[in-house]
């Protein structure tokens, strides 16, 4: 999946996408912040599993730790990888879009 067509993709189903931040072509990650209206912000990383395989992970809001907020998260990890990029994506259902995508 490209950064371009998931954009594409959402704007033709009547969504909004943009890239909040670009990362490295070839070794950054992405993260996708989904909105539904504006509200309710989940983040969603693409991990790798031992099997080789990769699929898309919540990553925020963590279960464990409600008192962190979005921005926070967001400037800690780019701390520690400055090659990430950053995908907003405001459509419903952002996570089934996303899947199919991929």
């Amino acid at each position: 999946m490209t950064v371009q067509s998931l954009l594409r993709k959402v704007n033709q189903e009547g969504g909004f996408g943009t890239v909040i931040r670009k990362g490295d072509r070839i070794s950054g990650s992405i993260l996708i912040i989904c909105l539904e209206k504006g509200k309710d912000p989940r983040l969603l990383e693409k991990m790798q599993s031992l099997d080789g395989s990769s699929s898309w992970h919540k990553i925020w809001p963590q279960t464990f730790d409600k008192k962190q907020n979005l921005d926070e998260y967001i400037s800690r990890r780019s701390g520690f990888d400055p090659d990430i990029w950053l995908i907003e994506l405001d459509i419903p259902d952002a996570e089934r879009l996303i899947a199919q995508m991929t």
